[in-house]
C-alpha cells in the first residue's frame, strides 16, 4: 500500500508543474495584442502677431489669431481672432466663429457665434454676427447686421 501511495504522491507534482507552464503559456498569447494609445491631441494652430510687428497678406488654417501689432490680411479658416488693445487689423476681411476686439477692426468681418468689442474696441465696415456683446465704451460702426436677420 505503501507504493501505491507513493505513485499517487508523485503525479500531482507532476500535474501542478504541467500547470503552471499552461497558465504561464496562456497570458504570452495574449501579450502580442497591446492596448492602443490614444492619439496626442492636435496641437492648437495659434499665431500671435507681436506689438511693433505689421503683417500683410492672407492667413489661412489657423484655429486662433492674436494681433497686438497690425495686420492687413484676408483670414480664411480660422477658429477665431483676438485683436488687443494695441493691436489694428485693417483693411482686410475675417469669418470666424469668435472674435474679441480690444483695438481697431476695420473692414469686412463675420462671426458665427460671438462677438465681443471690449470698451477700448472699436469696429467699424461690414459686419455680421451670430451673438453681440458690447461693453460700455466699445464702439461698432458700420453695415452691421446679425445673421438670421439678413433679408
Amino acid at each position: 500500500m505503501m507504493f501505491s501511495h507513493r505513485e499517487e504522491s508523485a503525479p500531482a507534482p507532476t500535474v501542478h508543474q504541467t500547470q503552471q507552464p499552461a497558465q504561464a503559456t496562456a497570458p504570452a498569447a495574449e501579450a502580442p495584442v497591446a492596448p492602443q494609445q490614444p492619439e496626442a491631441p492636435a496641437t492648437p494652430k495659434l499665431l500671435i502677431v507681436g506689438a511693433d510687428i505689421s503683417l500683410s497678406g492672407e492667413i489661412a488654417a489657423c484655429d486662433r489669431l492674436v494681433v497686438e501689432g497690425s495686420v492687413q490680411v484676408k483670414l480664411n479658416r480660422t477658429r477665431a481672432i483676438e485683436i488687443a488693445e494695441s493691436g489694428r487689423f485693417t483693411n482686410g476681411s475675417a469669418e470666424v466663429e469668435e472674435a474679441e476686439i480690444g483695438g481697431v477692426y476695420e473692414g469686412d468681418l463675420t462671426v458665427r457665434n460671438r462677438l465681443l468689442i471690449r470698451a477700448t474696441g472699436r469696429v467699424s465696415g461690414n459686419v455680421r454676427y451670430g451673438e453681440l456683446e458690447l461693453e460700455r465704451g466699445g464702439k461698432l460702426s458700420g453695415m452691421v447686421t446679425r445673421i438670421g436677420d439678413e433679408g
